[in-house]
């Protein structure tokens, strides 16, 4: 689709990815819903604001997340698996096209978890490679929200290196929680239904205006808060101006595909904030060390970096690196 100004509909619109693409496609004629205008759950809904609107490419955006997924799984159903399924179908009818985000967390993320080892995190904090986001911290990562006991000292799983570690498009999904099993279904559901699908997996998106752990983290450190960090879960992280951007670079000129859109590197939430600590000139000593099974949540996946073989093969030039893009947001905020 090379069009110079198109019809683009954006469900879950109110999200933090619902309003960068807002943002990003200003110069079309965007209809940018959320959850009380268009319910997806709704298929005469659904099938009504498709047929009023005339969208030529739909974003759903539109999720349920993972915690809550486990606690509702058929809520989780609904928003994940039957919304894009009536999305789908209803594109399908007018030749349009749909654009629908998914997860990291359709792997189980065993393959790099199996081969790393663990280690003190004083060990793994000197062969930190550099250039490649993979530095790990003597402390950091993601907020406890629902309880761990935090720490100085332990282990860390060692920074995923090499190429058959990142996940790709080829590789079997094997969701280990509700919320990965939905999305995949969903991506299933949207791909059978609709020849122009882009499904677009990401992972560990922050940016502005989202009161996640990597979304606020670097403030926090700033104000001198304390914060508590998971350090043995490690993924690809993803910026969200820069995943919208590459999203507008594929639609624009890419076949429908499955994607996979992060920053380069890899990192953990640990290091995440260090970082973060780094470049805000804030005390890490701010930053509490705890480990997954210390935050009594659902489970999630150890190591699941990914790489676009998509974005590879279009000659699209790699995504920069997420330290990188951190500073930007940083210097941005």
């Amino acid at each position: 689709m090379r069009k110079n100004c198109m019809r683009i509909l954006i469900t879950g619109a109110h999200g933090l990815v619902g309003r960068a693409l807002t943002e990003q496609f200003q110069s079309h004629t965007v209809f940018a819903l959320g959850h009380r205008e268009l319910d997806i759950t709704d298929a005469s809904a659904v099938n009504r604001v498709i047929h009023e609107l005339q969208p030529e490419v739909t974003f759903n955006c539109a999720v349920i997340g993972v915690d809550d997924c486990e606690e509702n799984p058929r809520l989780a159903e609904a928003v994940n698996v039957a919304g894009p399924a009536h999305l789908a179908d209803a594109v399908r009818e007018r030749g349009a096209a749909i654009v629908h985000f998914s997860t990291n967390y359709v792997f189980d993320g065993e393959r790099g978890a199996a081969r790393a080892s663990d280690q003190p995190l004083e060990a793994a904090a000197a062969r930190a490679t550099a250039g490649n986001g993979c530095a790990v911290p003597n402390s950091g990562g993601r907020a406890g929200h629902r309880g761990g006991t935090s720490t100085r000292t332990g282990t860390a799983q060692s920074c995923p290196t090499k190429p058959s570690d990142f996940y790709t498009s080829d590789d079997e999904p094997r969701p280990v929680n509700v919320y990965g099993r939905t999305k995949l279904e969903g991506e299933r559901a949207v791909v059978q239904r609709c020849e122009r699908a882009f499904i677009v997996r990401t992972s560990w998106v922050f940016g502005e205006g989202k009161e996640s752990f990597l979304s606020t983290v670097a403030r926090r450190l700033a104000s001198g808060e304390r914060v508590k960090a998971i350090c043995d879960i490690w993924a690809s992280t993803t910026y969200v101006a820069d995943l919208v951007r590459r999203v507008d670079e594929i639609v624009r000129t890419g076949p429908p595909a499955t994607y996979h859109i992060v920053n380069d590197g890899v990192c953990s939430y640990a290091v995440f904030a260090r970082e973060a600590a780094r470049l805000t000139g804030a005390d890490v000593s701010l930053i509490d060390q705890v480990t997954e099974a210390q935050m009594l949540r659902s489970p999630r996946p150890r190591c699941t970096p990914m790489r676009c073989l998509e974005s590879e093969r279009l000659g699209l030039a790699p995504m920069r690196p997420w330290t990188a893009a951190l500073a930007d947001f940083i210097a941005a905020g």
